[in-house]
């Protein structure tokens, strides 16, 4: 398996964004997973999407300019995960999320990247499960279809607080939507003490991937509290033939305690540790 390893942009949100990307090329990573989430990232999709084509070829400029490439460009439409989720049940508020994905698969289109990753929706309590389910369900087939169209692959991540909260729910939500994948990240389903046994079986249906450190109770944590076999998740890539970027993804947040360790150690750990693994298989 050749592994290409991709940097989030977000990772680091107290540099400037030219920073941030020279800080990526100097820790060797081949792509950057860049951040579209409205209010909190370098590049906001309100101001990004005023000028889509011309913010891209500027981006493009930067990461050329840096031996970079884009791995993924994912979308966090609202600081919240309710406001604009895709399956609002305000069809004002699905008409914008619709339009802004459209705009992301635009944009990740013109930067290079074949690969757009977004929130997959959640409950909503002033209506039947059933009904929030399916909406989500046509809203992100939708979204596999428009992506499709541009030869963009799109897959969601199954987050704290999402629609899918588990594995067995983002393996269900995989198989209710065609053309549907993951942007799978074990850290959400590892903070709630789920083994990684549990969660491989998604890697088969995964086409990119966030790696970070997390622990029972702790969505992030440090290399030396980890407690997910980065070793074994390499093997089953393997096994399975993934193909996507393996992006290394620490946040610095003021949720779920994500601003507690130290990003820049924490991101050269766990990428040595990656490579150090892959050489070994």
């Amino acid at each position: 398996m050749s592994l290409k390893l991709a940097c989030a942009d977000f990772t680091f949100p107290l540099l400037e964004h030219d920073k941030v990307l020279d800080l990526i090329a100097l820790l060797d990573f081949q792509g950057v997973d860049i951040g579209l989430f409205e209010g909190r990232s370098h590049l906001w999709p309100s101001k990004v999407f005023e000028d889509v084509r011309g913010s891209a070829r500027e981006l493009v400029g930067k990461l050329r300019d840096r031996g970079l490439e884009a791995a993924d460009a994912f979308l966090q439409t609202a600081p919240d995960f309710v406001s604009l989720a895709p399956n609002h049940p305000d069809p004002a508020r699905r008409r914008q999320a619709r339009d802004w994905f459209a705009r992301t698969v635009e944009f990740a289109t013109e930067c290079g990247a074949r690969h757009v990753s977004a929130l997959p929706g959640v409950y909503f309590e002033e209506e039947p499960e059933s009904e929030s389910w399916k909406r989500c369900c046509d809203e992100l087939a939708w979204r596999c279809e428009s992506a499709r169209a541009q030869g963009v692959t799109f897959g969601v991540e199954a987050h704290v607080g999402s629609i899918v909260p588990t594995p067995a729910a983002a393996a269900e939500l995989v198989r209710s939507v065609p053309g549907l994948t993951l942007t799978l990240d074990y850290t959400h389903f590892t903070r709630d003490g789920r083994p990684d046994s549990e969660i491989e079986p998604l890697v088969a249906v995964a086409s990119h991937f966030h790696a970070r450190c997390a622990r029972p109770g702790r969505l992030q944590t440090s290399f030396k509290d980890n407690a997910i076999d980065y070793g074994r998740v390499l093997d089953v890539m393997k096994q399975v033939g993934y193909a996507g970027f393996v992006g290394v993804e620490y946040v610095w947040i003021d949720w779920e305690h994500c601003n507690e360790v130290d990003n820049l150690s924490e991101t050269i750990l766990l990428r040595d540790y990656i490579r150090n693994q892959e050489k070994l298989m």
